[in-house]
């Protein structure tokens, strides 16, 4: 069975330079070329290895290893023109495996990919597990799209109640503006329309938190935005 690889940077040529070397050394290729791609990818794609530039739109690469990190240990290999130490650390601080900078040579990229391969197995039956969050009680499944409690039926989320839900969780800890949110969710023509956004966090948090009007886990960061609070930190209600 073939390695899948998922290359994950916003530069169109080195995507096509890779994606063609990769394949034509037996590894299937995936591709996104901005950080939300790069997250939803790994959730859909299930890649063995993540090769990830720190430097693309929508999500830096910082923040897509802390939304991959927030439930999957697959191996991520950094690719990047950064060269300051700072950057790397900051990249292997945040679940990096490995950080290789660009311009660099094929022959050491690939055995680097090698190294991380013969870590397949067990991040593969990591990988390969449903990617899941959880909200205290509550289970929330990213790939079923669905919030379970305990006992009894899936929550109903309604589809722009499930995706405010899963850009928050995808990036834990992290704070999301109201633009930020507007743009991931509504899309950029609706970048000053912040009533949407207070709509439907209270609507997730009536089904969500265990006390809606005092929020544990989708916490309002005040004049700000919002965020995700992995361990039920106390915020203020909206």
């Amino acid at each position: 069975m073939s390695t899948k690889v998922l290359i994950a940077d916003d530069d169109a040529q080195l995507v096509r330079a890779l994606s063609v070397t990769l394949a034509a050394r037996g590894y299937e290729v995936a591709t996104a070329r901005d950080g939300r791609a790069a997250i939803d990818a790994v959730i859909t794609e299930r890649p063995d290895i993540v090769m990830l530039d720190l430097g693309m739109p929508r999500l830096d690469g910082i923040g897509v290893l802390e939304g991959i990190r927030a439930w999957s240990q697959v191996p991520v290999l950094v690719l990047s023109g950064r060269t300051d130490s700072s950057d790397k650390v900051d990249a292997l601080d945040a679940g990096a495996d490995d950080y290789v900078t660009k311009p660099f040579q094929m022959d050491e990229l690939l055995a680097r990919l090698r190294a991380l391969g013969r870590r397949q197995a067990t991040a593969a039956a990591t990988a390969g597990a449903t990617p899941t969050v959880v909200i205290g009680e509550l289970v929330v499944d990213l790939v079923a799209k669905q919030v379970t409690p305990p006992s009894g039926p899936a929550i109903r989320l309604t589809p722009t109640e499930w995706r405010l839900l899963e850009v928050l969780v995808t990036n834990p800890g992290r704070l999301m503006t109201r633009e930020m949110l507007l743009t991931e969710v509504w899309g950029p023509t609706h970048g000053n329309d912040s009533g949407y956004v207070r709509l439907y966090m209270a609507q997730l948090r009536r089904k969500l938190e265990p006390e809606p009007s005092h929020p544990r886990y989708l916490v309002t960061e005040s004049g700000m935005g919002y965020r995700f609070a992995p361990n039920g930190v106390g915020g203020l209600p909206s």
